[in-house]
């Protein structure tokens, strides 16, 4: 497995990240099952975990901390906070008093004395972000993180973290979390150059667009798991969004085809080609599915298959846009409201 080195901190993780989120209720129930996926990927080379807390309300991070042990060592460990922990709206977000309980909670789930990587999961707008980096350099401080990374955060919000961690000479979050795959092209355009610019390590999930990527998905398929029966924006296929990438999909298939791979070998080679991309976190939830996924992280993609790809699935754009985190490109009524009345006032 190849190792590349994570932004600027000098450590080297797998050109894979094994993703933790469908280990537990929220898609395989079978405990150990789930710990076996993990003893795989470890012995075929993959040295990075992801996980959140919110995945499973916690069961995942149980999972990984069960199946890291005697092996926590030789891991880098990558979790997340801020999404909601129960009905309590202080169990959340990016507050200082949220960030101190949740490190712990995840802390004591994963069965570990620090955490590798302690990701933000979104951006908080009700919370500074001076508030927030003052808490995760605290922790820095403390040995109970090593480095703090964001995801899902615009460009904008990239530089803005940057610029306030500079300021207050806090600790800055050195990795970046997006959705990428050949179907959600989006961060091509600003994430990856923003990324790029500040020396930031890069690690994208859903290489695959939630399964749409594994090539056997049909106008009759539908959604099996939890999580993706929660999201039906990117799995109806009544939706023309949806219809658009299984048009694609069914193009891209002879492509990879002519080249020797599976779909799913095409696009996570896609992914790892970016010379922005530091690891693409897959997501099995099936032994079978990993060993699928694997030769990815060594298929390498000659110019003319990526041409190809560009000519089916333009560059920079993300065909069905709820597949991306970052919302709608639609500015909120609010904004609207405030950029209508700031005009009159002028």
């Amino acid at each position: 497995m190849e190792q590349r080195i994570l932004g600027r901190t000098g450590v080297s993780v797998s050109s894979l990240c094994l993703g933790a989120m469908m280990f537990g209720a929220w898609g395989n129930k079978d405990r150990h099952a789930s710990i076996q996926i993990i003893h795989r990927a470890l012995d075929a080379g993959i040295n990075f975990l992801d996980t959140a807390d919110v995945y499973s309300d916690g069961e995942s991070e149980e999972i990984v901390g069960q199946a890291l042990k005697g092996r926590r060592d030789g891991v880098v460990l990558a979790t997340k906070f801020f999404l909601p922990m129960g009905d309590d709206p202080n169990r959340r977000g990016g507050s200082r008093r949220w960030v101190m309980r949740a490190v712990e909670d995840s802390l004591r789930r994963l069965g570990t004395d620090y955490i590798d990587l302690y990701q933000m999961h979104r951006p908080d707008p009700t919370v500074d972000i001076d508030e927030t980096l003052g808490a995760l350099s605290d922790l820095v401080h403390q040995g109970k993180i090593r480095y703090l990374g964001s995801s899902a955060f615009s460009a904008s919000q990239i530089v803005e973290a940057q610029w306030a961690a500079s300021r207050q000479g806090s600790q800055r979050f050195v990795t970046e979390q997006p959705s990428y795959s050949i179907l959600a092209r989006e961060i091509e355009m600003d994430i990856l150059p923003t990324t790029q610019r500040h020396g930031m390590g890069t690690l994208t999930y859903s290489p695959l667009a939630g399964g749409w990527l594994s090539g056997s998905w049909t106008k009759d398929s539908s959604p099996t798991s939890p999580a993706r029966q929660r999201l039906a924006a990117r799995f109806d296929m009544a939706l023309p969004g949806n219809q658009r990438k299984l048009e694609v999909v069914e193009r891209l298939a002879p492509v990879a085809e002519a080249a020797g791979l599976s779909m799913i070998e095409m696009a996570i080679a896609f992914v790892l080609q970016h010379p922005g991309v530091t690891s693409a976190i897959i997501g099995p939830r099936t032994l079978e599915q990993l060993e699928s996924q694997l030769p990815g992280g060594s298929a390498v993609l000659t110019d003319g298959v990526l041409d190809q790809i560009d000519a089916i699935a333009t560059p920079g754009v993300t065909i069905n846009q709820p597949d991306t985190s970052y919302g709608e490109r639609e500015l909120a009524h609010a904004a609207r409201r405030r950029g209508a009345r700031a005009a009159r006032e002028r």
